[in-house]
């Protein structure tokens, strides 16, 4: 296919994006700047508050969305966002960015991937091309995805219909690296398919586009991507362990290792979120399938996963060396969301430190002001307030690194003899205790 032929086939596309979260959103936005584009999400809440151009995860501004935002879905460009299934019934590309979360012995859950591929089974027609983003095991499009495309809509996979797939890098609550400005990896069923979904992306991603060779190239890739930095991770957190044993500060010793060239500037912290610890687990359970153990990927997980019980009981430590009575002492933790500067509470780890320290029968009290407690509520059964309390508190524990943090005068809600346990080593203050 020539560039003047993609160029011509860009012309008529009209594109439906599956899911309006994290990843749907900002993507949408962006193709509604040279397409008509209709934002499909099952959350009717959602879409009402987008149609008001307000954005609760705060990954696309009001302006921005409102540059977009239209009233009606039959204009040349813009975004329209829907619940209703006959809204997208005259798009011929879908792009599928819904989560791909594990359920509780972390194995893959495909459930929302698999309603997806079910919504669009049903407005799918022959020429069109579904393209996922969601990251999954290698396989998991053609092999999960495909079969219920074409159940569903009685059509034949790479004759009726296509498929593509380009992972999403989504960073929330960057706002320096955002989709168009993120390098797109990209991938077709067939070579001509890929050569189209290059061109979509091509079209708007200022960054560029790679080609992946297949679908399943593409689908590696980007689960190798958060595997690696969870096992950076990982060795950093063990450092932690080790140095902390030895009476040395870790965060100088990476620091003075940081001066050689090729040193990995990777920080000890906790690993939560939609990515990164979860997606090594879509990678692990898919190669024991094929007879392997991947040790290193697992071991990872493990330390990551078990940093939330350690740093509870270093905060109880270095209680217990001040004499603070352990049963019944008040606790403010600073953050529950996974990551500084962002509302998105999926999958945080804080959430361990709050339970391991109430376990001790400590009273814990979480302030965050970036996040929805209505949420944190549903989602975890903690009363978080977006107001810092009055009280004095036996302990501070800095769990998150929001902006915010830097401007509370500690000494205003510390009792006389408390602690101030640094997690995220963030706060321009003498602490007690750091990983």
């Amino acid at each position: 296919m020539s560039k003047k032929d993609l160029k011509l086939m860009l012309i008529n596309n009209k594109i439906a994006v599956i899911g309006l979260g994290y990843v749907g959103l900002p993507l949408a936005r962006l193709f509604a700047t040279k397409y008509p584009v209709i934002g499909f999400d099952i959350n009717r809440k959602r879409v009402s508050e987008l149609n008001e151009g307000v954005d609760n995860t705060l990954e696309v501004s009001s302006k921005l969305l409102n540059e977009v935002l239209l009233k009606i879905s039959n204009l040349k460009k813009g975004l329209f966002c829907s619940s209703d299934l006959a809204d997208i019934s005259g798009c011929n590309y879908y792009i599928v960015t819904v989560p791909t979360p594990v359920d509780k012995n972390n194995g893959p859950d495909l459930t929302p991937l698999i309603k997806a591929s079910q919504t669009v089974g049903k407005v799918l027609k022959k020429g069109d091309i579904v393209i996922y983003e969601s990251t999954v095991y290698p396989g998991a499009t053609e092999e999960e995805c495909v079969p219920i495309l074409e159940k569903v809509s009685g059509l034949k996979f790479n004759i009726d219909f296509f498929v593509g797939y380009s992972p999403e890098r989504i960073n929330p609550g960057d706002k320096l690296h955002t989709v168009e400005n993120i390098l797109k990896v990209t991938s077709g069923s067939t070579t001509e398919i890929g050569k189209k979904v290059d061109a979509l992306y091509a079209s708007v991603i200022t960054a560029g586009t790679y080609l992946a060779p297949s679908i399943k190239v593409a689908e590696a890739a980007k689960v190798i991507e958060n595997s690696q930095r969870d096992i950076n991770i990982a060795f950093v957190n063990e450092l932690a362990k080790i140095f902390n044993l030895m009476g040395i500060d870790n965060n100088e010793v990476l620091k003075a290792a940081g001066t050689k060239w090729n040193f990995l500037p990777f920080k000890p912290g906790l690993v939560g979120g939609h990515c990164i610890g979860v997606d090594p687990y879509y990678l692990a359970q898919k190669a024991q399938q094929y007879g392997y153990n991947p040790e290193i990927i697992l071991a990872g997980r493990r330390i990551n996963d078990s940093m939330g019980e350690y740093v509870a009981c270093q905060i109880i430590k270095v209680m217990i060396q001040k004499g603070i009575t352990i049963k019944g002492a008040e606790i403010l933790m600073l953050g529950v969301a996974f990551k500084e500067n962002c509302p998105d509470i999926r999958n945080t780890k804080v959430k361990d430190i709050i339970t391991y320290l109430e376990d001790y029968g400590i009273d814990a009290t979480i302030f965050d002001p970036c996040v929805n407690s209505d949420e944190v509520m549903k989602e975890y059964n903690i009363n978080c307030l977006n107001v810092l309390p009055k009280q004095k508190f036996d302990a501070i524990v800095l769990g998150v690194s929001h902006n915010e943090f830097l401007n509370i005068d500690l000494e205003i809600i510390k009792k006389d003899n408390a602690i101030v346990y640094d997690v995220k080593g963030f706060l321009q203050y003498e602490v007690d205790g750091k990983l």
